[in-house]
């Protein structure tokens, strides 16, 4: 009998109010996994007034700021111990290999510790004014429950962006992971109650977007929504913010250029497409799918590239040699097959790949793909794809590639191979991206500010930018002066 999840509300296991569950599916070879709680608006009300609870009580609120990130260290530290179980609970969900995913749990811990050590640098300032005996100074404050809405590419680590530097500023939390990636979020919750974080202080409802997910964003006690997930969801949650006065952190889609000049080292470049597109089977926010190779050595690295992608090894994500698994669900599958069929009819030609993988599996696996014959006017070049599809174009001078990099409603990321060192200050400069990558692709760091631009988001994740998206800004003035107030009908400052 497969195991059931409830959700995490309070500290405790809490059956759904409806009683109905919902089943989670291995990817690779599509045998049930476990069954969670399908959450509605009664269990999103629970979650939320634990939360609201937590928020003010004197366990949570009266916690110094010290006391705090020692709460995380020590959630950083079972992070680390639990790191292999957690693994493959995320290989398992969404098949992700599980090497790469026992690479993210052993750098996670970082991030947690990271905002441990700011959790007591939260600060405001004095400000001047003109009148000597007024003191003006500034601190920042915890927003109250923050709902945090999390994909199912990379659960852990972008759930452990939005969670460690809200708890470091004193909020309590409701999370609703993806329905395809609930179990490593239940876990997750349940260390931090380990740690000795306060009931209520981390709560986790699961379900599907449309109940519980809405149900989340509507309600009124919410202070703020962070939300990773595609762009037209992220405009849905803006409306209901800003209809309410919160603030959002979205980090949304992308289509980000990877740019190969000239005198690039050939070798390393294909490797930063390779890994900037086919890694994690593509289904990353910044992965690389425009790649723009200067005329000059364009067949060269088209030719390594190809040769490369068709050596992936595909297969199960739990054996150490597989490079590549398979995408995370049905749908998805039919998009990236959906996108490759659109490009062929616009015109693309199908390089390598193009079709289902040969695996002697029967999950949603799709070949590394790379198209040729692409220009900036098709849908396969200009939307999200989310899957192992690289179109690969030409170029022939920088203000070009330039114009073609920036022509996309997106601006996540942008990968740049040069040995130039002007060129390469220039580009960064140049292009409209969040973050760009020279000579490098998917580098990261929680000490790394990340910022999408255009309709790739808004607030800053990671950094120390990012525990202002987490605070309230108060301003506090105080008269020193014991003498009698002047003329009331004049301004002090």
């Amino acid at each position: 009998m497969s195991q059931k999840y409830g959700h995490f509300i309070n500290g405790a296991w809490i059956e759904p109010d409806s009683g109905e569950y919902f089943a989670s599916t291995n990817p690779a070879n599509l045998e049930h996994l476990y069954d969670a709680a399908r959450g509605n608006e009664r269990d999103v009300a629970k979650a939320v007034e634990a939360a609201e609870k937590a928020y003010h009580s004197n366990s949570w609120a009266n916690l110094s700021q010290t006391q705090r990130g020692k709460l995380l260290r020590r959630l950083g530290d079972l992070v680390g111990e639990n790191a292999e179980e957690l693994a493959r609970f995320e290989s398992l969900d969404n098949g992700k290999l599980l090497r790469e995913m026992r690479g993210q749990m052993a750098n996670l811990p970082d991030y947690l510790y990271y905002y441990a050590g700011l959790a007591d640098k939260i600060q405001g300032s004095q400000i001047p004014t003109n009148d000597l005996a007024i003191l003006n100074y500034t601190q920042r404050e915890p927003l109250g429950v923050v709902a945090a809405i999390t994909p199912w590419n990379s659960p852990l680590t972008l759930t452990t962006s939005k969670l460690a530097p809200a708890l470091a500023a004193g909020n309590t939390l409701v999370i609703k992971p993806s329905e395809y990636t609930s179990r490593t979020i239940l876990r997750f919750a349940e260390l931090a109650t380990e740690a000795g974080f306060p009931d209520g202080v981390v709560n986790v409802v699961t379900g599907f977007g449309n109940e519980a997910g809405s149900a989340l964003t509507d309600h009124k006690a919410i202070a703020k929504i962070s939300f990773t997930g595609s762009t037209t969801t992220g405009a849905m949650i803006a409306q209901k913010a800003s209809a309410r006065f919160i603030g959002t952190t979205l980090e949304l889609g992308g289509k980000s250029p990877n740019i190969i000049f000239g005198d690039a080292n050939i070798k390393n470049a294909s490797m930063g497409v390779i890994a900037g597109i086919f890694a994690a089977a593509g289904q990353t926010c910044i992965a690389g799918s425009r790649v723009f190779a200067h005329r000059s050595i364009y067949d060269e690295l088209l030719e390594r590239v190809a040769e490369r992608a068709q050596s992936i090894k595909i297969g199960d994500p739990l054996d150490e040699a597989t490079e590549l698994g398979p995408l995370a669900f049905d749908q998805q599958l039919e998009k990236v097959r959906h996108y490759v069929n659109l490009g062929i009819s616009e015109g693309a030609t199908v390089y390598s790949g193009g079709d289902n993988a040969n695996v002697d599996l029967p999950g949603y696996f799709y070949a590394p793909t790379v198209l040729t014959d692409v220009n900036n006017d098709m849908n396969v070049v200009r939307e999200e794809i989310f899957g192992p599809v690289a179109a690969i174009m030409p170029f022939d001078s920088e203000d070009e590639v330039v114009g073609l990099a920036n022509d996309t409603e997106y601006g996540l990321a942008a990968g740049v191979w040069t040995q130039n060192l002007s060129l390469a200050h220039r580009m960064s400069r140049r292009l409209e991206a969040g973050t760009i990558w020279v000579n490098t692709y998917r580098a990261m760091s929680p000490m790394s500010p990340r910022q999408g631009f255009k309709n790739s988001g808004v607030g800053i994740e990671h950094g120390l930018e990012s525990i202002n998206e987490y605070t309230k800004l108060k301003s506090v003035w105080i008269n020193t002066s014991e003498e009698e107030v002047g003329d009331p009908f004049i301004m002090r400052g």
